[in-house]
């Protein structure tokens, strides 16, 4: 399927517990299983060998390390949410999807895509399993970084998703490391950062400014089929905080 465009979207710290009954998450689940599938069974046993990770790998302590040592412990099996549901953190609350109409939420879910310490990367439709590892994480063995090990990987796989698509590009350094975009395969790569008005980087207070970013991008999906396209959407986003720049290859 040839979109017009995919968006990438960075995964969340904060996850929803459980899942839907009778889900149950394996390697090769999703839209990405087939050609990421070892990969991820990969970092599940690294998991497993590592009893789930500790405060150092997983960046939690008290309460919220034995949940995500839980979950890490329990990931071949474990029952599946999509990932726009999975996902709870301010990026996705913004976001909303949610309060789309059914033929907005139809037309943005496979636009989605979202690069994951666990996953490599996966749709906003895929069984996403309860789990918690960052992109920046460097478990041993893995030689530097989740987001260097994954980089080939990904970058081939979403590359091929995108065949013939821009693709827009609203990751943090952590996740924007894994991909590399293909313009032989690709239409066109576009990066959009949130900035102050005097032109600092926005971090972590731009995160609700992102989902809403991303949300009026979505929305605007119909009428976005060219970097031109899309520069014409952002001109129409307006936040009291932030500004769009734009990145391009």
């Amino acid at each position: 399927m040839r979109l017009n465009f995919v968006i990438l979207l960075p995964p969340s710290e904060g996850k929803a517990e459980g899942g839907a009954p009778r889900t149950k998450w394996k390697p090769a689940s999703g839209t990405f299983g087939a050609t990421l599938g070892a990969k991820r069974a990969e970092v599940a046993s690294a998991l497993a060998t590592l009893r789930g990770g500790d405060a150092a790998l997983l960046g939690v302590g008290g309460a919220l390390l034995e949940r995500a040592r839980a979950a890490n412990l329990a990931l071949v099996g474990a029952p599946t949410l999509p990932a726009a549901e999975r996902y709870t953190g301010v990026v996705w609350d913004h976001l909303d999807l949610g309060s789309m109409s059914a033929t907005q939420r139809e037309r943005a879910l496979p636009r989605i895509v979202v690069p994951s310490g666990l996953l490599g990367a996966c749709l906003a439709s895929d069984p996403t399993p309860d789990y918690r590892l960052k992109m920046g994480a460097r478990p041993r063995g893995f030689g530097g970084t989740m987001a260097k090990w994954w980089r080939d990987a990904v970058s081939a796989a979403i590359n091929e998703y995108a065949e013939g698509s821009l693709v827009i590009d609203l990751l943090p350094a952590e996740h924007r490391a894994a991909f590399a975009p293909d313009l032989d395969v690709v239409a066109d790569y576009v990066a959009l950062d949130l900035v102050t008005p005097a032109g600092r980087a926005g971090g972590h207070d731009a995160k609700a400014a992102k989902g809403r970013l991303a949300r009026h991008v979505l929305l605007h999906s119909p009428m976005i089929a060219s970097r031109k396209d899309l520069d014409r959407a952002v001109k129409k986003f307006s936040d009291h905080r932030f500004r769009v720049v734009t990145k391009v290859n």
